[in-house]
């Protein structure tokens, strides 16, 4: 084959893969700041503003948005197209208080489709000696997400990894990302560690509403 032939053949190829959908298990990157890129979902009430509570639907992935909840020093995140019982009646969350970090990692499906997502959060554990959180005491876990689609409308917290007891915490939680928290059966079954649990792990708290009788 001479130079001129190979040339359009190498064009062709290149025009062929630049056309193929993403490969599953790969990721994009969004931020996970709620100052900007967001609305209030739902009416707060003067209570909720006093206490910093707020409830917000944010800028995700295309057209995947991202919901943030704040009560109590507590947050809880969904992804996704969701449906207004799981929007008005989820909240999972951890005991202690927490916050979220800054960036939100969306796991890709083979069509190049966000299927599940992964967040880390910070867990603030009272230092025992003070009763109060500080870095020393300060957790981290990885949570994994299952992101609500246009035709099921369902999204949950699938799986946590504990990121400072697994070395290999991230290959973890895009192994669960990929394989298990596309299917997985919000509001029939509650989310668990994977990996190795340290002290500093929290206690998750599952609220979710019971879709065991939906279809």
């Amino acid at each position: 084959m001479t130079l001129r032939t190979t040339l359009p053949a190498i064009a062709a190829c290149l025009a062929f893969s630049a056309s193929l959908p993403a490969l599953a298990g790969t990721s994009v990157y969004t931020g996970a700041a709620t100052d900007k890129g967001c609305v209030t979902s739902g009416t707060p009430t003067p209570e909720d503003a006093d206490m910093g509570n707020v409830s917000l639907k944010c800028t995700g992935y295309k057209d995947y948005p991202f919901y943030f909840n704040a009560y109590d020093n507590r947050e809880s995140t969904y992804f996704g197209h969701l449906s207004k019982r799981i929007l008005d009646g989820a909240g999972e969350t951890f005991e202690a208080f927490n916050y979220i970090g800054d960036k939100i990692e969306w796991r890709l499906d083979d069509q190049g489709m966000p299927r599940a997502t992964i967040l880390r959060y910070m867990i603030q554990n009272l230092n025992p000696d003070t009763s109060e959180p500080d870095k020393a005491h300060e957790g981290q876990v990885l949570v994994i997400s299952r992101v609500g689609q246009p035709n099921d409308m369902t999204g949950c917290i699938t799986a946590y990894v504990d990121a400072l007891e697994n070395k290999d915490a991230n290959d973890i939680a895009r192994k669960l990302a990929d394989e298990q928290a596309p299917g997985f059966p919000c509001g029939k079954q509650a989310p668990k560690f994977h990996g190795k649990t340290g002290k500093l792990s929290g206690y998750p708290v599952y609220n979710y509403p019971d879709l065991s009788t939906v279809k």
